[in-house]
């Protein structure tokens, strides 16, 4: 067997088999395939595409290419959450302490921010002390006795998703459905979760900019689930303006801590509560959506989510006493809140604009590596479909300094736009794929 005739099959937009799809994934992750055949291979499936059972195989190869975790050695069955990434969503650090709390465990691998799409490991590492780098025996020991895990994705697992990853990002291949899916549930998988939340988003903020684009990628990967033995369910959720109101590492992370205080802005709780009780549904905990979401509010009530969060964070050794006094929290030395410039109804908050202004702040990274300054970022005070009268408060930023806060004060004005005439307010989700 060739790589190069694997290549030639898939330009000729042919069928690839099991054998050939594990030949070229293993090959490529040991260096036997090089870097040149692996980015005519991922143009040739960019450009012809993959069906399921592609899909499923290329998925299978990638999370077999390192160690896969068996999490029912500890639990009795644990159940993971992947977000495609958006502008203030900071759903992991609410909905899984819920769920915790309400007896499911959640062993969750997180990534880092890059580009204008934030990442749950930063927001946590705004906690002094707080270690996202367990190793595999130090994450199953917290499942079992926590019930609650968030870390960082080990070296070992899916080692072909490193390597491919990095290579799409240089040629022109990331916006392949089959290849993103791949990236997402080849890491699932070999993180050892029996059920999955997808929540994949899609808008001006989301790397799905259709409804159409989402929902491909939320069944493709529904089905590659299922195919793979593991149940999942998709929720489409909307990511044309920032999810809550804080964008920012340390902003996010107070936001958070509010609404498991019972707080917080409506639209994020709403959110964090719809993914919980799929995800309490997913594990057996409640027979129906309403079960669900009211266990997840008692949680929310009653602080069991809270004591949950605050467990997370002694166990990986982060500084509880700042979150238990957000105010300790990184702070920015300038902070300007913002007014309107005319009276209307908002027709447009645009999250990548916000989250742009944010990386260009100092809380993203425009590349891999860059230092992270966790008290920057912006806080956005109006919803599409607001009546905004002019001076009133619009949004507040959080600068390092002068030129700075001048730059984001600009470019968050400018992913704001205006209507004379009312403007319906946007959904929180477009549909669910079970």
């Amino acid at each position: 067997m060739r790589a190069v005739d694997i290549i030639i099959k898939k330009r000729d937009r042919l069928k690839l088999t099991t054998e050939e799809i594990e030949f070229f994934i293993q090959g490529y992750t040991r260096g036997d395939i090089p870097d040149y055949q692996a980015s005519a291979w991922a143009m040739a499936v960019m450009l012809n595409g993959m069906d399921v059972e592609e899909t499923t195989d290329l998925i299978l190869a990638m999370a077999r290419s390192g160690d896969m975790l068996d999490l029912s050695s500890v639990v009795p069955i644990a159940v993971d959450k992947h977000s495609t990434g958006g502008v203030g969503d900071k759903t992991t650090l609410v909905a899984e302490p819920v769920v915790a709390a309400c007896g499911l465990a959640v062993g969750k691998m997180s990534g880092r921010g890059l580009g204008f799409s934030g990442g749950t490991l930063d927001k946590m590492e705004s906690i002094p002390g707080f270690n996202v780098n367990l190793t595999t025996q130090e994450f199953l020991e917290q499942l079992r006795t926590t019930g609650l895990v968030l870390a960082g994705q080990s070296a070992d697992l899916a080692p072909a998703d490193g390597k491919l990853y990095a290579l799409r990002d240089v040629t022109g291949t990331v916006q392949s459905i089959p290849l993103i899916a791949s990236s997402i549930m080849s890491k699932k998988l070999a993180a050892g979760a029996q059920a999955i939340l997808l929540d994949v988003k899609v808008g001006l903020g989301a790397f799905m900019q259709t409804l159409a684009d989402a929902r491909r990628l939320a069944e493709l990967m529904v089905s590659v689930a299922r195919l793979a033995g593991r149940k999942a369910v998709a929720l489409l959720s909307d990511m044309n303006q920032p999810l809550g109101c804080a964008v920012g590492n340390a902003l996010e992370l107070k936001e958070a801590i509010d609404t498991l205080h019972g707080g917080g802005p409506q639209d994020f709780r709403e959110h964090c509560l719809t993914v919980a009780a799929h995800m309490l549904m997913l594990g057996g905990k409640a027979a129906d959506e309403a079960q669900a979401r009211q266990m997840g509010e008692v949680a929310l009530q009653k602080g069991s989510a809270w004591e949950k969060f605050r467990a997370l964070v002694i166990a990986q050794g982060g500084d509880v006493a700042v979150v238990d006094d957000p105010s300790c929290l990184p702070t920015a030395r300038r902070i300007e809140i913002i007014p309107a410039p005319c009276s209307g109804y908002l027709s447009r908050v645009d999250a990548r604009l916000v989250g742009e202004a944010v990386v260009a702040l100092g809380g993203g990274r425009a590349k891999k590596g860059d230092p992270i300054d966790y008290a920057v970022g912006v806080v956005v005070q109006r919803k599409v479909g607001d009546r905004v009268e002019k001076g009133q408060p619009l949004f507040t930023v959080h600068a390092s300094g002068e030129e700075k806060m001048a730059q984001a004060c600009q470019q968050v004005l400018e992913a704001h736009a205006w209507s004379d005439s009312p403007v319906e307010p946007l959904p929180l989700f477009y549909g669910v794929i079970r």
